[in-house]
């Protein structure tokens, strides 16, 4: 597949405008303020990993409407002292799977909390274990269009919700250091990040790669593969609702939670990725931290050949050093 977006020289200083609804801040700190009304730990209990160097729990905690969400939290074992966590949030369609599938942070020597996605993780990888109890709105299958056509019944309005509750959970872990807390995520799991990274002001950091829910409006008008594309194809039966979806999901655009952002960012993209178009993660980086007062830290790596699956390890090893300079640990294990 060639280029099929805006040139490279164009997406370094691709800045555009986005239609932010007049009631955005007031929109999710009602939605937060609701949620965090209850105690955000439900339980914390010890996990069969099958690994001898790495210790899990099988966490729950309150998300949205305090409904109970999974995660997996994992630490180096014999490693006592609090660690700066990070917290991962997994991909479109996919469950946060079984306690040993990712181990690139906790190995790096972090405290690592995988987020299980409300309502998903049927589509591929080994499956969840958090339903979505508000899935009933009209909307199609797809959580893409799940409530598509009202932002409070939105599925991103929940899911959302538990990524800024995860980072709430993993600080009210004993071992970590709540200071030290970095949101990462890769496509739907980038997006997700992001809208964290602008939702709690005192994160230590955020890694974004191939966001999604960034230039939605351009991106619909890009690709038809999934999730874009069954927002697409939801909007050529019901025919004559796009402004109410193009409102709904106003309220969930990366370039908004970007502008509001203020932790050290790096970001990824593959110039050919048709899932996630290179423009929104340009548009989210390049407008990242305008609305703070602060200039971040920030950089964005591009590969030109790749599509969404992006640099792959390559970027994940760029990942790591960059975080090891902006969030060092004082011991490693071993």
């Amino acid at each position: 597949m060639p280029a099929f977006d805006l040139p490279a020289a164009e997406l370094e200083h691709y800045r555009p405008d986005v239609q932010e609804p007049p009631d955005f801040d007031e929109f999710w700190r009602d939605t937060l303020k609701e949620a965090a009304r209850t105690e955000v730990l439900v339980s914390v209990r010890p996990a069969e990993n099958g690994l001898r160097l790495t210790r899990t729990w099988d966490i729950t905690f309150r998300g949205f409407g305090g409904d109970p969400v999974r995660a997996w939290y994992s630490r180096p074992a014999g490693v006592p002292e609090p660690l700066p966590a990070v917290v991962e949030y997994a991909g479109y369609g996919r469950g946060r799977g079984l306690p040993h599938e990712r181990l690139t942070w906790v190995n790096a020597g972090y405290a690592h909390l995988l987020m299980d996605n409300r309502g998903q993780g049927d589509q591929y990888g080994n499956g969840g274990a958090t339903p979505d109890p508000h899935a009933s709105a009209p909307g199609g299958p797809g959580p893409a269009v799940r409530g598509l056509l009202d932002p409070r019944a939105y599925h991103y309005r929940r899911l959302i919700t538990d990524a800024v509750r995860a980072v709430a959970a993993v600080r009210a872990l004993p071992d970590v250091d709540g200071e030290r807390v970095v949101a990462v995520g890769n496509s739907q799991g980038g997006g997700l990040a992001l809208a964290v990274a602008g939702l709690v002001p005192d994160l230590a950091a955020v890694l974004v790669t191939a966001p999604f829910l960034c230039g939605i409006r351009r991106a619909l008008e890009l690709t038809d593969a999934s999730p874009y594309g069954e927002i697409g194809a939801y909007l050529a039966v019901h025919r004559g609702a796009e402004e109410a979806a193009y409102r709904t999901l106003s309220y969930m655009e990366g370039v908004s939670f970007a502008r509001r952002a203020a932790a050290p960012a790096h970001f990824g993209t593959g110039l050919r990725d048709t899932v996630c178009p290179p423009s929104g993660a340009y548009a989210a980086f390049n407008r990242y931290g305008e609305l703070t007062g602060v200039d971040p830290r920030k950089e964005i790596h591009a590969y030109p050949y790749n599509g969404h699956e992006g640099g792959d390890a390559v970027h994940v090893r760029r990942q790591l050093d960059w975080l090891a300079a902006v969030l060092p640990i004082s011991r490693r294990p071993g």
